[in-house]
Formats: C-alpha cells, sequence, structure tokens
C-alpha cells in the first residue's frame, strides 16, 4: 500500500523488543495448550477444522494431526483466545500475539523457517495491529466501538506476519495487505449479544484470512495496493472517514514501537472486567467475612456494554458470557478471591452464592470513557450498615507472575510436570530450528 511505502528507514526488531515478542509467544503457547483441555469447545474446534482438512503440514496444539496451513492458523489462534487469556494491548483494544502467530506459525511449517525469523515476524504484524489499534484509541462509542479490532486489524498484521516467514518482497506484501482488506471483518455483536460461544474465537478468522491473503500473493495474485488510501479504503468504510495526519504520523513513524505496552493477563476474562476483579479482590479483604447488602458498581460506556443486558449478564449461560459480565465476574471474585482457570469453569455458572451477590449489584454509568481499561469502583453496604468504597488497584503481571501463569496453564493442559523444562527452553526461543518446539512438548526437553 502506497501509505506503507511512504514509511523510510523502519528499523530492524530491537533486542528488548524481540525478547519481549518471545515473552508474550511463551504466554501464547502455554495458553493453547491450556485450552486444549477446554471441553467441549475444543474438540468442536478441531472437528470443524479436520471437516476434510486432513493431509496438512500444520500442527495444532494438543492434535496428533496435521493440518493444511489456513485450517491451523484458524485452530491455534482460536485456542489461544477460547480461555480469554490471551495478551492485550489497552489502548488498542486488541489481542494481538494470538492472531500473528498462528499465522507465522503455519507459513514457517510451510516453508521450513526457523524460529528466530518467526519471532520477527510477529513482532512486525503485532506492531502493525497495535499501531493501526491506537491511531482510533476506541472508547464506548465512535470509531472503532463497535468492531472487534482485533479481528479487523488482525487480518493484516496475520499477512504481514505470515508474508514475512515466507519471505515475500515488498510488492508482495503490499498484494498480501490488499488481500487482508478484502475479507476484513469483525462486527462485536458477538460478545454484545449472549449465549453464543462463537465470541471466543473471533480471532482466528482473521488469522487463517491472513494466511490466504500471503499465499494468494506468494503466487503472483496481485491485491489491491490502495486498501488503506483509496477511494473506499478500509477507514472509510470501517472507522467513518480517512485518518486525520495525526494519525497518519503514529502509523508511520519509523521509530516507535506500539507493541511494547501490550500486556499479559493475569485472569482469564474479559480485560474490561479485570479492574473490577482488582476491585473486587480489594472489597473482599475489606469485608473480612461481613455479609453484603448491596453493592454499587460505577461504569463507564464501554464497561457498561459487559453489562447488559443485566439479567442475562446477571446469570451468563455460556462461560464466555460470564467472561465478558462484569456483574458476574464481580460477583465471582467477591465470593471466591481468586479467578483462574481451575475454578472458573462452566459448573461455576450455576453457583447459587455468586447469583445472590450478582443479584445484589446496582450498575449505574457515571464513570468518564477513556481509552483502555475502564477505572472500576465499588460502593458496598454491609447488612450492618457499613459503607466500604474501593477503586481497582494496580494489576499488571511481575516477571513472577508470567512464570506463574506459564506454570498454571500447562498444569491445566496436564502437563505439570513438563512446565519447569518448557519454561526454561523457551527463554532460547529465538535458537530454536523450527515452530515445532510450540507444539510437541518431548522438544522442550531437547531444547
Amino acid at each position: 500500500m502506497r501509505l506503507l511505502r511512504q514509511r523510510q528507514g523502519a528499523p530492524a526488531v530491537a533486542p528488548a523488543v524481540r525478547d519481549q515478542v518471545a515473552l508474550h509467544i511463551a504466554d501464547a503457547l502455554a495458553i493453547g495448550w491450556a485450552a486444549t483441555a477446554c471441553q467441549p469447545l475444543a474438540s468442536q474446534l478441531l472437528n470443524a477444522m479436520h471437516a476434510g482438512g486432513q493431509g496438512g503440514v500444520c500442527q495444532v496444539f494438543g492434535s496428533a494431526h496435521k493440518l493444511p496451513p489456513t485450517q491451523a492458523a484458524f485452530a491455534n489462534a482460536a485456542l489461544i483466545h477460547t480461555l480469554d487469556f490471551d495478551d492485550i494491548h489497552d489502548t488498542a483494544r486488541l489481542h494481538p500475539t494470538a492472531v500473528t502467530l498462528p499465522a507465522a506459525a503455519a507459513a514457517a511449517q510451510v516453508v521450513n523457517a526457523p524460529m528466530k525469523t518467526v519471532l520477527e515476524a510477529v513482532a512486525l504484524g503485532n506492531e502493525l495491529m497495535c499501531r493501526l489499534g491506537v491511531m482510533y484509541s476506541p472508547q464506548g462509542q465512535g470509531p472503532g466501538s463497535d468492531w472487534f479490532l482485533t479481528q479487523l486489524f488482525g487480518y493484516f498484521g496475520a499477512a504481514l506476519s505470515a508474508g514475512v516467514v515466507m519471505g515475500l518482497d515488498e510488492d508482495a506484501l503490499v498484494s498480501a495487505l490488499g488481500f487482508a482488506y478484502m475479507q476484513a471483518a469483525g462486527g462485536k455483536e458477538a460478545g454484545f449479544g449472549v449465549g453464543a460461544t462463537g465470541r471466543s474465537i473471533y480471532p482466528a478468522f482473521a488469522a487463517m484470512g491472513g494466511v490466504t491473503a500471503a499465499q494468494l500473493a506468494q503466487a503472483g495474485l496481485l491485491g489491491p495496493a490502495s486498501a488503506l488510501d483509496g477511494a473506499a479504503n478500509l477507514f472509510r468504510i470501517y472507522l467513518e472517514s480517512d485518518p486525520s495526519p495525526a494519525q497518519l504520523e503514529q502509523l508511520l513513524d519509523p521509530e516507535g514501537w506500539a507493541f511494547t505496552a501490550t500486556q499479559i493477563k493475569p485472569w482469564p476474562s474479559c480485560r474490561l472486567s479485570h479492574p473490577y476483579v482488582a476491585a473486587a479482590m480489594e472489597l473482599r479483604k475489606q469485608l473480612n467475612g461481613e455479609p453484603l447488602a448491596r453493592l454499587h458498581v460505577a461504569v463507564n460506556a464501554s464497561a457498561a456494554k459487559l453489562c447488559r443486558p443485566l439479567a442475562e449478564r446477571r446469570r451468563p449461560i455460556t462461560l464466555q458470557d460470564a467472561k465478558y459480565s462484569i456483574p458476574y465476574m464481580t460477583a465471582f471474585t467477591l465470593l471466591h478471591g481468586a479467578v483462574n482457570l481451575a475454578n472458573l469453569q462452566q459448573e461455576a455458572l450455576a453457583d447459587a452464592r455468586v447469583h445472590a451477590i450478582a443479584d445484589r449489584l446496582e450498575i449505574s454509568e457515571t464513570l468518564p470513557d477513556k481509552p483502555g481499561h475502564p477505572p472500576a469502583q465499588l460502593h458496598a453496604v454491609t447488612m450492618a450498615g457499613r459503607e466500604i468504597s474501593v477503586q481497582a488497584p494496580p494489576f499488571d503481571l511481575d516477571s513472577a507472575g508470567i512464570r506463574t501463569k506459564f506454570v498454571d496453564c500447562l498444569v491445566h493442559a496436564g502437563l505439570g510436570a513438563k512446565a519447569e523444562v518448557a519454561w526454561n527452553a523457551l527463554q532460547r526461543l529465538a535458537s530454536a530450528p523450527s515452530v515445532d518446539i510450540l507444539f510437541s512438548s518431548e522438544l522442550w526437553a531437547q531444547a
């Protein structure tokens, strides 16, 4: 695309960025393996991808059968996001690695590319996705608020990642991005509505589409080079208007790395619910077992979308709806004091104790909206009449927390005995000869 061609002097992937990408790949790997224990969703997903898709060369987490590259990218991206535990850029409001890693890994198994190439490709794809998201910094209303930007911008990040792994030249990469535009989608009703399990797999469409785009470009087909700046460009169609000069400057910055603001999530739920989980943990400490009479939950326009329709959000039917519900996640945390893969399971949705707390929640949309996660506020009144107000304390993971999460994910996958050796092997990820190390637990001890 002409806009991308205007960027001059693009730096190589800096060592610090490469190290962060490697850490996020390790996190995604652990989540992908953990998701193989998420039944029946994981089985349904693999059954769908294997229908007529035998004979491929690409591996999938937890499966002995290989798939063609597009199906493998779809399956792995879906598994990485199924638990709603994958990395997140708060301002861009998207999950980059769940899209770009599966696309790059599928491409790598087609062309036998080493892990070092995959690392750089994921870094570039993630950066493109994060820049596009930061350009619009979505809130509860306005451009970007009704799109899963992980999916919409993920087509481009996945196409770039897969194309870099395939060794496409600049013209072919432009074509790949043009083919990504031709598939672009990502309407958010799967999140706003209730009852669907499909919300958990939406990044997979982008990963699959990105691989398709790169394959078409590699074969010599020409995609529209004006997909970002033509008469019917991406921004006009999906985001109301052409980018402003300031937004273009963000997109074309030759030096910055927007990806570095991407965080590894501490809890397996929607990121917009995280401040409420953190606030509920703090409130639980201050209640010290005192019975709760009622709880006022203040939200902004973004968080309010995770509270409607209120009756269904208080009583989610699917685990995906529970993870996307501020009323439910607040009540669940107040009861249990922790949110993890072991306790946030389908059977928890029938717990009358959580329902009783959720029924006492009053939601009011009184907080200002802003890019990033909402500023959660809880105000409780106990049965004895005591009033307690709390805000969300900091909740980002430190290095020890990231390692603990990695181990917990592999324990959930039934691979706890290999967790430490896997962690050590992935510290040398850039030297791995192939992406097989992501999918074969037997290779961890050999790395």
